[in-house]
């Protein structure tokens, strides 16, 4: 073998002596990485130019071209050629099958909603109104009364207001389950007229787009108008997981993790429906995902923030290794090696062979050598954990919220979480922190835990002022996870009433007993999750043993995680 190598790169040298050289192809040249090729479906054709027009003028050396598709991508001849492809909801059925990568760039949201000053909000906002409810009054041709609805008892007709939209009109019938030729109302021309008419009358509903009703100045919904919250399981009330109609921010929070109709979301995709080179499309959408979110809201489309999980998308593509796509017809093929010289081809094909093999063959023979000697290495990190492997240290404070405190020489109490409960999130992305200088009572919201998109609301064990946060949790979450108890401290608090408080918190050894019933909790809440008809999830609940596996939540998906956050943070408040 060594003589084959020897050969091998003697010819080597000497083909590059003859001045023959390995040429790269054209298609990796230092001009195309100067340019990008945006291709997009007719329904998004404003938008995408000014994406473009804008990018182009912050980036003067990058050529941006943007193609407008027909509407049936399947036979446009344009986007496989595409650096990236933008497409909506509406062509999802025609999107590329061999699309290598695809995300979210930008959500329009139809909602429903009512006036402040309706007499019966608080029974709506406790009970909620069902998609099938909404059906019988939006396609009743007769008068349908608010005690039908609620079931009051009171005659006060209903009336619902519709937006001359064709998108509207289209998501309100598929999340009605009906046609959108039978949906009767009392017709307005937008948004704004359909806002103006919600807000003088108390008794009106309507469908419109969120951007519709958010106002530029508060960073709020308009005066007079609420969202009208809806019981998603149909069970007569808004349970906990339904609760995101409230505030702005965990109404947009509820749609991302999909606590919300689907049928009322609409999405831009960005595709990347072939591999390129050059980092001008990573460019271009991170600059999407910032400064150019500002230009969805002209068209109808809300903003998104940009997440930890649209971060991982953007990394996963710009990890995506060039290939060659050979056609049917062998054209891409036969063109590149009138490129590269066949010796060239040969040689930058096998090179990367043999040195693998090289290495390869040097590895297994250090394998071989050590085996005999070279002890198995015990793993930190365990594939499941129990009541004896969570770490409770001694001299702490616990409290039934998973947290902890310890008072300093200098009077301050040092909070954090526990190690319970790094073990069932897994590892953490973000964390949502009060600041310095809040007062904070027991019992309150005190942090929020999130792990890609995925939250748990903490309460506070104690009361008192945030003097300090740990700023190393906002770059690196994950230090909740491996350092809970070191590094991975959340606040510094000067308490009040600290010697009443601690009276209601357990040490080591009592804070032990305790966790062996939760331990015993979880494994029934397990258990249900099983026989809810989730069958995704019946690999991933237990090891053999019935032990629980670590990091068991980051599995899962929002709907458990509320139910965790119910049985386990709420109920201990």
């Amino acid at each position: 073998m060594k003589k084959i190598i020897i050969l091998f790169f003697g010819i080597f040298l000497f083909y590059c002596s003859n001045g023959n050289g390995i040429n790269l192809p054209s298609h990796v040249s230092e001009s195309s990485r100067s340019s990008l090729r945006i291709s997009s479906t007719p329904d998004l054709a404003e938008l995408i130019k000014t994406w473009g027009c804008e990018f182009k003028k912050e980036n003067p050396q990058v050529n941006v071209e943007v193609i407008i598709l027909n509407s049936n991508l399947d036979n446009s001849s344009h986007y496989g050629d595409s650096d990236l492809l933008f497409v909506s909801n509406e062509n999802q059925d025609a999107l590329p099958d061999d699309s290598i990568w695809k995300m979210v760039v930008g959500r329009k949201v139809i909602v429903p909603i009512i006036s402040s000053k309706n007499p019966w909000r608080d029974k709506i906002n406790h009970g909620g109104i069902s998609s099938e409810e909404l059906a019988r009054l939006f396609t009743n041709t007769g008068n349908s009364s608010w005690g039908t609805l609620l079931g009051n008892g009171q005659e006060v007709p209903v009336h619902y207001y519709t937006v001359n939209s064709d998108i509207i009109r289209s998501h309100v019938a598929a999340f009605l389950t009906t046609d959108p030729g039978i949906i009767k109302g009392v017709p307005v021309k937008n948004g704004k007229e359909m806002i103006s008419a919600i807000q003088k009358d108390p008794y009106g509903i309507g469908f419109c787009e969120l951007n519709d009703i958010l106002d530029l100045e508060t960073q709020g919904i308009a005066s007079n108008i609420r969202l009208l919250p809806i019981d998603k399981n149909k069970n007569g009330r808004i349970d906990y997981f339904e609760n995101i109609y409230g505030d702005l921010n965990d109404f947009m929070r509820g749609v991302w993790i999909g606590k919300y109709p689907k049928s009322l979301c609409s999405a831009i995709y960005s595709i990347a429906p072939r591999q390129s080179q050059g980092g001008n499309r990573i460019a271009f959408l991170t600059w999407v995902l910032n400064e150019g979110q500002r230009f969805l809201n002209p068209v109808g489309y809300s903003d998104l923030a940009f997440s930890d999980g649209q971060k991982k998308k953007l990394d996963m593509l710009a990890g995506a290794q060039p290939s060659l796509n050979i056609s049917s017809g062998g054209g891409f093929f036969i063109n590149k090696l009138n490129d590269v010289s066949v010796i060239s081809f040969i040689i930058i094909i096998l090179i990367p062979f043999l040195l693998g093999y090289m290495t390869i063959e040097a590895l297994v023979r250090d394998k071989r050598r050590k085996k005999a000697t070279e002890a198995p290495v015990a793993t930190n990190f365990p594939r499941f954990f129990n009541e004896n492997s969570v770490m409770i240290p001694n001299g702490l404070f616990f409290d039934q919220t998973h947290t902890w405190v310890f008072m300093e020489k200098n009077g301050k109490v040092r909070l954090g979480i526990d190690d319970f409960l790094q073990h069932i999130t897994g590892t953490l992305t973000s964390i949502k922190m009060k600041k310095r200088g809040e007062k904070i009572k027991k019992g309150e919201l005190l942090l929020s835990v999130i792990q890609n998109g995925k939250q748990l609301n903490i309460y506070a064990p104690i009361s008192g002022m945030i003097s300090e946060q740990n700023e190393l949790l906002v770059k690196t979450p994950s230090f909740l996870n491996t350092s809970p108890y070191n590094d991975g401290w959340v606040y510094m608090i000067e308490p009040a009433g600290w010697l009443k408080e601690i009276r209601f918190l357990a040490m080591a050894e009592k804070y032990k007993e305790w966790l062996k019933k939760e331990f015993s909790r979880l494994k029934d809440l397990l258990a249900l999750t099983l026989k809810g008809n989730r069958v995704e999830y019946n690999q991933i609940i237990l090891q053999d043993g019935g032990e629980i596996k670590d990091g068991i939540l980051a599995e899962f998906g929002p709907e458990v995680w509320e139910d965790f956050q119910t049985n386990f943070i709420d109920k201990s408040c």
